[in-house]
């Protein structure tokens, strides 16, 4: 009797660990974060992404098993198709990083209303009335500002020198589509551009595409034949930079270091650092915390940079300059949009917005003599075409 007691309690207590063991399993399973790309690591923009996800996954120790990645997924049926094979695989966080995911994000994130979803470069998730849906865009317009600064000093370099004069200080600027992002990150770019060098006038022509490395190459093509003596882009692969170092004209790269394709022309590369959204997103999602609806930061958050200026191609004193420029911006002496530096139609905005026309939407981000991009939002606002820049 007393061997059959303690073969009772033995196999009691074997029971009571298998569901304790069970317990354990289910109250506190591997954290998982899906995300979904527009590309692959071959192009600029999903490599970029890709970086901050590498980023992520090191400073919050996730294995490889723990980040699920879906790539060359289109702006179309197949994003919806892709967010829903993550949340059935486990993902509790659920990411998408190119503009025509949202939609298909936020569809998913009314079936799935305990995970959270996060869409870079979107407008919707504060009006979509769902609490489980973030937008976030780290500030590039300020980096793009300051890579035009380091623009700005060769133009200036190569009129001292009589290559050009100060009347042909005009630049190409290679787009991908007409949106609020693209002509935010091009006035961001031309206004540093005219912080030293004002005779400086842009061109911008479209692509209509996110990564078309030929059309991308074609269009910078025509920009240089029209007699533009600079490039830079909003597109995401080498096609711009390759075409300016086959015709030696100096360039300005989006996204990642340009100088392995163009080492004799390009300058420097406006890029953006997503893994300081990723990390802090996906800590917040781990411990139950919230974050921002609308995400937005830059130098303050070391969200934004530029590559490394290119010593081959640059003006001496250059990186002096690009540090003066940042420390401007985080402690606010310089404004990237300052209103007293750009008109429309040859008025000032605020003008524009007093006589309480189309131009009065604008109110709610002028301020203090300056457009406030981004604040209080992840979406760049700033689609207002400014004198000095043509688009074709």
């Amino acid at each position: 009797m007393k061997k059959s007691l303690i073969a009772a309690l033995a196999f009691a207590a074997l029971v009571g660990a298998v569901f304790t063991g069970c317990s354990k399993k289910e109250s506190a399973p591997k954290f998982k974060v899906g995300v979904i790309y527009i590309g692959d690591e071959n192009e600029g923009y999903t490599e970029a992404h890709m970086k901050g996800i590498a980023e992520m996954k090191a400073t919050l120790g996730l294995s490889d098993s723990q980040v699920i990645e879906k790539k060359g997924i289109p702006e179309d049926e197949k994003c919806y198709d892709a967010a829903i094979d993550l949340a059935e695989q486990g993902c509790k966080y659920i990411i998408g990083t190119s503009f025509g995911h949202e939609s298909y994000l936020i569809q998913v994130a009314k079936e799935y209303p305990d995970l959270v979803f996060a869409h870079a470069t979107g407008y919707q998730a504060a009006s979509s009335g769902l609490k489980n849906i973030h937008n976030f865009m780290p500030s590039v317009y300020q980096s793009r500002y300051v890579s035009g600064i380091v623009a700005g000093l060769k133009l200036n370099e190569m009129i001292s020198s009589g290559k050009i004069s100060a009347s042909n200080a005009h630049i190409g600027y290679v787009g991908a589509y007409p949106y609020a992002e693209v002509v935010s990150g091009y006035t961001s770019f031309f206004l540093g551009v005219r912080s030293v060098c004002p005779s400086a006038t842009m061109e911008v022509r479209y692509t209509n595409s996110w990564a078309d490395m030929t059309l991308e190459k074609e269009t910078a093509e025509a920009l240089i034949a029209n007699g533009c003596v600079l490039i830079s882009q909003h597109a995401d692969t080498t096609g711009a930079p390759s075409a300016c170092e086959a015709h030696g004209v100096p360039c300005v790269g989006y996204n990642v270091d340009m100088t392995a394709v163009a080492p004799n022309c390009a300058l420097t590369s406006a890029a953006l650092n997503w893994g300081a959204f990723y990390t802090l997103s996906a800590k917040a999602v781990m411990n139950g915390e919230s974050f921002d609806v609308d995400w937005s930061k830059g130098y303050d958050e070391n969200a934004v940079y530029i590559t490394p200026v290119n010593a081959k191609v640059a003006v001496a004193g250059t990186d002096e300059k690009v540090v003066a420029a940042i420390e401007g911006i985080k402690n606010g002496s310089v404004k990237v949009f300052d209103t007293s530096a750009f008109t429309v139609g040859g008025k000032s905005i605020e003008t524009l917005i007093a006589e309480n026309g189309e131009y009065a939407k604008y109110s709610k981000y002028v301020s203090n003599g300056a457009f406030n991009e981004q604040n209080g939002f992840a979406a760049p606002a700033f689609d207002l075409r400014i004198d000095g820049i043509v688009e074709r």
